[in-house]
């Protein structure tokens, strides 16, 4: 274990009997500031399960803050147990103490399996929390930017392939109709193109089903790994990462992979064997960064217009990670992580002590 912790800063293991809490906080790099990330449930198989994949997604985090220009680090965090069955009140307010007891050193707020209104508890033990609703001093529904984000990277990737940012008359296979994958397919639809869908919320298929009508745009609904082969334009993985994989990559047929899924790629060096076969991936921590760009803005006061002018920047970014890519002749996933690397060097005497002060001075909450 302390093998595959090595390069995290710190790692938090919580344990509250009298509310059942079983929480893991992993801080993995505080060079552009404080950690921030969010905080998923999930009915873990395993401790060792859980600890993969929190030290996972910190260490992304720590890519996705530099990517996005944010003045924070990268953490996150998991809480051990079945989000319909385990939450409580009480179980979040434990972990807002646990929080707390990090002086500061870690932000954190709703991921999958939690939710706003969950961290409402928590914010009764803590001022590090993010992602609230707006009637606490939030800024509201965060897979609104994330969702924006992703199509900000589909029209990136479309410029590459057919030098045009329009995202008609193309065909999306879309893993995933959750609180981002819906909106990227609602809109996608109303853009005039056509999908091919699938979830394990039956539900979720029948709204976008019942969206599509009257729209330019078709829907196609698939069952669970079929997605992998349909003939579409782009791939655009919306639930569980890891899901570019041996078996999956030989099943694409695809020219491109852009979604919201943390992690998309099982091991690095699966976005190289994308690029041998000529498929374009954007890093997901370039293309998802729409709500974290929401909520660590939310620390200086919430600000759609600031939120909006960054979420746009993705294009810019992934633009230029595409360039790179093609000028050095290394996958777009080596690309943008030495892009993020670049601005951790340049920024290592930076940021601490002006970002703190600044928080001090703006968070509403404080």
């Amino acid at each position: 274990m302390f093998e595959r912790i090595n390069g995290h800063e710190q790692v938090l293991f919580c344990n509250d009997p009298d509310t059942g809490l079983k929480a893991i906080i992993a801080i993995h790099n505080t060079t552009l500031g404080p950690a921030l990330g969010g905080c998923r449930m999930r009915p873990y198989n395993s401790t060792d399960e859980a600890i993969e994949d929190v030290l996972r997604l910190s260490k992304g985090m720590t890519y996705k803050c530099a990517a996005a220009d944010v003045d924070f680090g990268g953490g996150k965090a998991v809480i051990i147990g079945d989000p319909l069955k385990d939450r409580s009140p009480e179980l979040f307010r434990a972990f807002g103490q646990f929080v707390e007891s990090l002086s500061g050193r870690f932000y954190t707020g709703t991921d999958m399996g939690t939710t706003p209104d969950d961290f409402v508890h928590a914010l009764k033990e803590t001022n590090c929390i993010v992602g609230v609703p707006e009637e606490y001093g939030g800024s509201g529904d965060s897979s609104i930017p994330t969702a924006e984000g992703v199509l900000y990277g589909l029209k990136a990737t479309n410029n590459v392939l057919y030098g045009s940012d329009d995202l008609s008359g193309k065909t999306y296979s879309i893993q995933g109709l959750g609180k981002v994958g819906y909106k990227v397919a609602e809109k996608l639809l109303e853009d005039g193109a056509d999908l091919y869908v699938t979830d394990i919320n039956e539900s979720a298929i029948k709204r976008i089903i019942d969206q599509a009508e009257g729209l330019k745009g078709n829907v196609r609904v698939v069952e669970g790994n079929e997605i992998y082969s349909v003939p579409a334009d782009v791939f655009v993985p919306c639930a569980l990462g890891g899901i570019i994989n041996d078996e999956t990559i030989e099943q694409l047929k695809v020219k491109a992979v852009v979604g919201s899924a943390n992690n998309q790629l099982l091991r690095d060096e699966h976005g190289k064997f994308l690029q041998e076969k000529g498929i374009i991936y954007a890093p997901d921590y370039i293309v998802n960064a729409g709500g974290l760009i929401q909520v660590s803005d939310e620390l200086y006061s919430p600000n759609k217009a600031r939120v909006l002018a960054k979420t746009k920047a993705i294009y810019d970014t992934l633009m230029e990670i595409y360039q790179k890519s093609n000028e050095q002749s290394i996958s777009t996933a080596e690309s943008a992580n030495q892009f993020c690397n670049d601005r951790l060097t340049k920024r290592m005497k930076r940021n601490s002590f002006f970002s703190h002060k600044k928080r001090q001075k703006w968070n509403v909450r404080n």
